[in-house]
């Protein structure tokens, strides 16, 4: 009883520090993997991705780090926290726009479209000059010359699951999150999808810290998660487009 109970109390862990958009997905995928490996202990903590990153450079204890832009993985790369080799594009993403479900708002991704005077209140998204999907909201309104008739009317989150959430309990009349994100809820619509060429790609890369790759389970389980046909079949589950 006592080599047993040992053995159940050095499970061995892999800490992934990953996107808010991949909650849904990687916990089901972490539960497959588990259960396949009694021994290892997948550790997740889901944030923006400039969050995260910047608690992995401040020292935070992280295996994988998986991105929802390249802009977040490259900063790591940079500061030599991630190998450059070690990058690899797994996931892509949509942008667009939502509200409430009794909603009934009009929205056309053109320039001559008036899409401030289609709503009454405020729009939800990452905050714009760090979460990855605020910037992709902010290239697209400017793309679209929207942005400068919705300053004052823009709430800017920590990461896009809180403003899916903001959008959900009514704070904010409509969000620009991920294509993702609006399927997993049953509270919020799909109005329309922002096009691709209005924002940079949408790319999530998946890499091993320096740290992970002295790690054999973390190197397992990023193989796991962007090869193997039961992670596939989640993320597309979702809704995420496979970039392999």
């Amino acid at each position: 009883m006592l080599l047993f109970g040992f053995s159940l109390s050095h499970a061995e862990s892999v800490k992934v520090y990953a996107a808010a958009s991949l909650s849904n997905a990687l916990i089901d995928i972490k539960n497959i993997y588990e259960k396949k490996h009694l021994n290892i202990k997948i550790i997740t903590v889901f944030g923006a991705s400039s969050a995260l990153a910047k608690q992995i450079e401040n020292g935070a204890n992280s295996d994988l780090y998986f991105s929802a832009d390249l802009d977040w993985m490259n900063y790591l790369i940079q500061k030599k926290i991630i190998h450059q080799n070690s990058a690899t594009p797994l996931l892509s993403n949509q942008l667009v726009l939502i509200s409430s479900t009794h909603s009934n708002i009009q929205f056309k991704p053109i320039v001559n479209f008036n899409f401030a005077n289609s709503f009454k209140g405020r729009l939800c998204t990452g905050q714009m000059e760090s979460v990855p999907v605020g910037k992709y909201a902010k290239q697209s309104l400017i793309k679209l010359n929207w942005l400068d008739a919705l300053k004052g009317r823009i709430v800017g989150t920590d990461d896009v699951r809180s403003a899916l959430a903001f959008v959900e309990r009514g704070e904010c009349t409509v969000g620009i999150v991920y294509k993702t994100d609006a399927l997993i809820s049953k509270k919020v619509k799909i109005f329309g999808t922002f096009p691709q060429n209005y924002h940079h790609p949408i790319i999530y890369p998946i890499a091993l810290t320096i740290q992970g790759t002295k790690n054999n389970d973390a190197v397992a389980f990023k193989q796991f998660v962007q090869s193997s046909p039961e992670a596939q079949a989640i993320f597309v589950k979702y809704g995420f487009r496979l970039k392999q």
